[in-house]
């Protein structure tokens, strides 16, 4: 398998155990016992009360309540989201009571425990497929976001729930990732790039911090670099052990290592997660090199970088590496496929993450160098990428709207043959001539972003329910 994704570090959730004095005790005690087994194994930090703070350590009455908020508002830096379990009916207004107190602001799951048809007696029934709607009424009226189980009730040992579980890791991921996100805009968007024009002031309104540089100070700094340095000689070595150099001359490579660490010490400044670069013209023609295999190492890192000052583009690759966990690429919707009308070919000149380039090599832009002399577009990358799953999508700022917007949905990349050059891949795409329209239609780019993954769920939850952003799923 290509695509096995980056490890995860280990996530915090809180969790409530919900609680209500008439159903029996026994099962909240084996609740709590059920959930945290399931937690570890899932590589989750819990945060919740101790089996001793309250009545076997669940949330029930008003007072339950401001201890579980206080013990949440005492760990808001490091929780991500809450994992409420009803192990019965609960209280409906501690939960919602807690997570309005504790002021966190963070994704919510809503797991209910399913009744044994053959315990439905006073002393063993459950009723939490009752008591989930009461939870969810209550944190609709305390304007409280939440998330739902595939399953209306479910047993946490359940494998459907464990999957429902790794979906809201990564709706967490994906929502802490982007009400934080600062993105590094790199020079300036190139003049024949209205496509890629974005609002800087939506984004920071939604946590989006766009710090800005002129191309001309990264240049500047990275001509005065020694070739003889020995951090260039490292970072050469670096480039060479991440793909092959093919025919690229040293001159080309020294170029390529300077840039690339001088944008190494922008971001390391900065503190970026992404960035957009100015890579169309002016550092071939100011420099004499393209940038893609920087860009191309810093997506496979999980900065990802994109071309032509693509913000929301970066930004998009940003999401989808927080949703699946693994490296996203900046592609163009570029081509039919013969007359196949549900298959297209995606391309770009070269600055993919080595994930989605198994035969990876540092080559030349023979498009752009066609104005700017091939021998200053040495840094782009040539290959091919192989079958997988496929997640595609896109982040916009509809400014004469005053909206963020995206699409997203789910195909699959081929192994059909493909003669061409730079990076490239053939996608096939259900619908794909409705989903051309719909991009028509509503002004969206021509670059999308291509994730290795089947991750349009976990998406569109995030950025529709907690970022608020008008999202259309495809198909």
């Amino acid at each position: 398998m290509l695509f096995k994704g980056k490890t995860q570090t280990q996530i915090t959730l809180g969790v409530i155990i919900g609680n209500r004095d008439f159903f029996p005790d026994s099962l909240v005690s084996e609740a709590r016992k059920e959930i945290l087994e399931v937690l570890e194994k899932a590589n989750i930090k819990p945060i919740l009360l101790e089996d001793t703070d309250t009545k076997l350590g669940g949330v029930e009455t008003f007072l339950d309540a401001t201890k579980c908020a206080k013990l949440f508002a005492d760990h808001k830096a490091e929780i991500m989201g809450v994992l409420v379990v009803l192990p019965n009916f609960g209280d409906e207004r501690g939960v919602a009571e807690t997570l309005k107190m504790a002021g966190l602001h963070v994704p919510v799951l809503i797991q209910g425990y399913p009744d044994d048809l053959n315990k439905l007696d006073v002393a063993r029934r459950r009723d939490a497929w009752c008591g989930k709607i009461s939870v969810c009424n209550n944190l609709y009226q305390f304007g409280i976001k939440y998330s739902l189980t595939q399953k209306h009730v479910i047993a946490p040992s359940d494998a459907a729930f464990r999957q429902d579980l790794s979906d809201f890791v990564g709706v967490c991921r994906v929502v802490k990732g982007l009400r934080n996100a600062r993105i590094g805009a790199i020079g300036a968007r190139p003049g024949g790039f209205n496509t890629v024009r974005y609002s800087e002031k939506l984004l920071q309104h939604n946590g989006v911090s766009v710090v800005t540089v002129d191309l001309s100070e990264i240049i500047g700094k990275a001509n005065k670099l020694d070739n003889k340095a020995q951090e260039v000689k490292e970072r050469i070595d670096l480039i060479k052990s991440y793909a092959s150099i093919g025919r690229t001359p040293d001159s080309a490579l020294f170029q390529i290592a300077k840039m690339d660490l001088v944008l190494h010490d922008f971001i390391t400044e900065n503190a970026l997660d992404a960035t957009a670069i100015q890579c169309w013209t002016s550092v071939q023609q100011n420099y004499g090199c393209n940038v893609c295999t920087s860009m191309s190492m810093m997506s496979e890192n999980m900065q990802p970088s994109a071309c032509e000052v693509d913000v929301t583009g970066t930004l998009t690759m940003y999401a989808m590496q927080l949703a699946s966990g693994s490296p996203s690429a900046l592609v163009d919707w570029n081509n039919n496929y013969a007359d196949d009308e549900e298959k297209c070919v995606l391309f770009h000149c070269g600055n993919w993450a080595k994930s989605f380039l198994p035969d990876i090599q540092i080559s030349t832009a023979p498009i752009l160098g066609t104005s700017v002399g091939e021998e200053n577009t040495y840094g782009a990358l040539d290959g091919r990428t192989p079958a997988s799953n496929l997640t595609y999508g896109r982040i916009s700022t509809d400014d004469s709207k005053g909206k963020i917007k995206a699409y997203i949905g789910e195909g699959v990349l081929t192994d059909d043959e493909l003669k061409t050059f730079g990076n490239r891949a053939v996608a096939k795409i259900p619908h794909l001539q409705e989903l051309m329209k719909y991009v028509c239609k509503n002004g969206f780019e021509h670059h999308v972003v291509m994730n290795a993954s089947h991750s349009a769920h976990i998406l569109q939850e995030a950025l529709e329910n907690y970022m608020g952003w008008e999202v259309y799923k495809h198909g």
